[in-house]
């Protein structure tokens, strides 16, 4: 009898756990999930306490940022209650691997972690940086977003910290913010990172980026960020020059990304979404929201741009779109997303 070759154990495809999810026990499910909503309505309960978390939001909602941090501050400063939570979840991972535990993950692979608590503009979360970050040579460009926050380092995982700063005016925070008269950015020296220690930021004129370490980095993060006229900034590292504009409203952005999706699509029977986001109080949304309508049919847009470039209480956003009408008469061959790859003329 022919003797059969050995296997290529380079080829054998060990089965992954999922291969084993019971999908057919539907007792061993029920009780999986039986477990996860106990524990659910368990925090909720803890949360929604006089004395909980989610209540002691709920109080500063449309307090003062500075007087929202101070309250919440204990909730940052002692993690007690947060390793209770998450030993609780592991016990449900212990009873069944299979188990979801009812944590909401927030982030990328990048820079992720956990939301523990959310009341209006008041956001607690557990973040992480994996060590596989210290390896990425550039750093972040620094973002600046109005609001406060308080960052508790519970782990610095060998990092350092470089802090950035911009000046931002009391007419820019009221709505006159134009990229022309936008303070550069100024990068301080790097700093070691302490375990324990706390900031404190006022992120629309102060951020920080990580560089380097060898493990895995370890935050809790609160951040007061309510509804604001001053938008979003981004910087070049380097230079300190703005590079980019974004509307700093969380609703805006989420309309942003849908109409984003929509004209991916080629949904041009969505034009009206488009158009009403045009006139959104926010400059960098309404203009963002005309860029995406120029992309998808630069017929539709043409007369909301004819408005927006009369118009726009904005100066920029009027020469954009100014910018913007003088590409169709020189490029009126040009497509949709062509028109708005040519339109630099605004940073939103």
């Amino acid at each position: 009898m022919p003797r059969l070759p050995s296997p290529d154990r380079s080829m054998i495809i060990l089965p992954s756990r999922h291969d084993h999810f019971p999908a057919a026990d539907i007792d061993r499910r029920a009780r999986m999930r039986a477990a996860a909503a106990a524990l659910v309505a368990d925090w909720a309960a803890e949360d929604q306490a006089p004395d909980g978390v989610l209540a002691a939001m709920r109080a500063v909602e449309r307090a003062p940022l500075d007087e929202a941090i101070a309250a919440l501050a204990p909730w940052v400063a002692d993690v007690g209650w947060l390793g209770a939570r998450l030993n609780q979840a592991l016990d449900l991972l212990a009873a069944d691997c299979f188990t979801r535990p009812p944590l909401r993950p927030v982030g990328g692979a990048s820079f992720g972690g956990l939301l523990l608590a959310e009341a209006g503009p008041v956001r607690l979360t557990l973040l992480l940086r994996p060590f596989e970050a210290a390896g990425v040579k550039d750093e972040p460009a620094p973002l600046f977003v109005p609001g406060r926050t308080l960052t508790h380092i519970l782990a610095p995982g060998g990092a350092m910290a470089r802090f950035h700063h911009v000046v931002v005016s009391a007419a820019e925070e009221a709505g006159a913010f134009t990229a022309v008269t936008a303070s550069p950015c100024t990068t301080g020296a790097l700093r070691p990172l302490v375990a324990g220690e706390m900031l404190a930021l006022d992120t629309a004129r102060t951020c920080f980026s990580f560089v380097g370490g060898d493990a895995d980095m370890l935050m809790l993060e609160l951040a007061v960020q309510p509804p604001s006229r001053l938008p979003n900034r981004a910087y070049e590292a380097a230079s300190g020059r703005l590079a980019h504009v974004s509307a700093s409203r969380r609703d805006s952005s989420f309309r942003g990304m849908a109409l984003t999706l929509l004209r991916t699509l080629g949904r041009t029977d969505a034009a009206p979404l488009f158009a009403a986001e045009s006139e959104s109080e926010d400059f960098a949304a309404r203009w963002s929201a005309m860029r995406e309508m120029v992309a998808l049919d630069p017929a539709i847009a043409q007369p909301h741009l004819v408005r927006m470039a009369a118009g726009d209480p904005h100066p920029e956003v009027r020469r954009a779109a100014a910018a913007t009408l003088a590409l169709y008469a020189s490029h009126s061959s040009m497509d949709g997303p062509a028109l708005a790859r040519e339109n630099s003329a605004c940073p939103a």
